[in-house]
């Protein structure tokens, strides 16, 4: 488990050294123009779409390590063809390899941490995960920011050779842990691989709704932070350019420092309440980024409450990772964990890719909709995961209760005695 960690936290500082900058990169370093970057992000996004549908299926009958090793070697290729590309056929094709072969890292990573994990320890394993490439995308992201230099091209191929030396080390990395025999390996194969398919997933009335859920989740926070909720802090709050980077610094830092500590207070708690709780949160969060924007106050107070905005969804993002993976985990029969856990990756990729394109133009013309909007979504939030609650069993809801020991086996009476009580 420790070296899956490892190589997850590896490929997340890999991917921060050129996220940031891909862009810039495209439209500028390589004067392809804003045209073809946008193309390039667009065919980045769609890749992963394509891929995802298919890629679960692939993991639940040959296993996630094959299917990791494969889609590491793409997306290296994909990194640095990225940095060697100078034609618009170049760069759009690095982008769909690169986007296809990160895509699938996520959901057979998944599926390797509930293979080596026990369910009572899933939540503090995603949360780790969670926390690790959080802290690699950021340091990656700073590193990065030191070594690129927009006159000079080979910076930026530096850059994304070092992406898709993480990707191999990730590789390499499971590989290993493959090779040194784990007993939950050998012994969590699925039996068999049929029967299973998309049908079967839909007719699973909870984890249709958890996807449901999940992609409001997604549109109403993941994807508005480079895109609706970035055009509404320049255009209405005013904001400078260079705060955006403050703010999600300081979304990064909410993460980083309070991760472990909500993570005591997740554990005692259902899925479903904590995730109900995540939506006030972001209520309120997009609450402030509308006092951001009305020019009552000062500058300084506009700039702080939009600072603020990003570190309560960072909040909200430090009490869902450790709720909402491993939830998806035990929703699935043995047989579909990466079927599952694809299928939400594709679900949280479809708000990635909606979320921008409404809440964009939204963020930067409609601002006093927009707001009210993303305050909707989030109550919405907090509905659906009432909703969801419904639909588990108890220990599903809060695996806590299955390490409860026994009120008849704490106290030393026999079964009986207390069953005539």
């Amino acid at each position: 488990m420790r070296r899956i960690q490892a190589g997850s936290a590896l490929s997340a500082f890999g991917l921060g050294f050129t996220v940031p900058y891909l862009y810039v990169y495209v439209a500028q370093v390589r004067d392809l123009g804003a045209t073809t970057a946008g193309v390039v992000l667009a065919v980045f996004a769609m890749a992963a779409l394509v891929v995802l549908p298919f890629s679960g299926r692939a993991i639940d009958r040959r296993g996630p390590v094959p299917v990791l090793l494969a889609a590491s070697a793409v997306a290296a290729v994909g990194a640095v063809g990225m940095g060697l590309a100078s034609s618009v056929p170049a760069a759009v094709g690095a982008a769909a390899l690169l986007g296809a072969g990160t895509a699938v890292l996520q959901p057979a990573l998944a599926t390797m941490i509930v293979w080596c994990s026990e369910p009572s320890g899933r939540t503090r394993a995603f949360a780790l995960q969670f926390f690790l490439q959080n802290l690699g995308l950021g340091v990656g992201g700073l590193i990065g920011g030191q070594l690129v230099d927009v006159s000079r091209p080979n910076s930026f191929l530096l850059l994304f050779s070092i992406e898709a030396a993480m990707f191999l080390v990730l590789a390499a990395v499971v590989g290993t842990v493959r090779t040194a025999g784990s007993a939950a390996f050998q012994e969590a194969r699925p039996a068999g691989g049929k029967g299973g398919g998309v049908r079967a997933l839909l007719s699973h009335k909870a984890m249709v709704q958890l996807c449901v859920l999940g992609f409001v989740l997604f549109f109403a926070c993941y994807g508005q932070f480079e895109s609706g909720l970035a055009a509404y802090g320049t255009e209405a709050a005013g904001i400078a350019p260079s705060t955006l980077g403050i703010a999600l610094a300081a979304n990064t830092a909410v993460i980083v420092l309070a991760q472990f500590l909500v993570l005591k207070f997740v554990e005692r708690r259902k899925r479903t309440r904590v995730i109900a709780a995540v939506g006030l949160i972001w209520a309120v969060a997009w609450i402030i980024a509308g006092y951001a924007g009305l020019g009552h106050g000062s500058q300084a107070m506009a700039t702080a409450a939009f600072v603020s905005t990003y570190a309560l969804f960072g909040l909200g993002e430090a009490m869902l990772s450790p709720t909402v993976a491993p939830l998806v985990a035990d929703l699935a029969p043995e047989s579909m964990v990466g079927s599952y856990n694809s299928a939400f990756a594709l679900v949280k990729q479809l708000a990635l890719a909606v979320g921008p394109a409404v809440g964009g133009p939204m963020g930067a013309s409609m601002h006093g909709p927009y707001i009210v909007t993303f305050v909707l979504f989030s109550l919405l939030v907090t509905v659906l995961a009432v909703r969801l609650g419904k639909q588990l069993t108890p220990v599903q809801n809060q695996p806590s209760l299955a390490a409860k020991p026994s009120l008849v086996v704490a106290q030393g009476r026999p079964e009986k005695e207390t069953v005539a009580l």
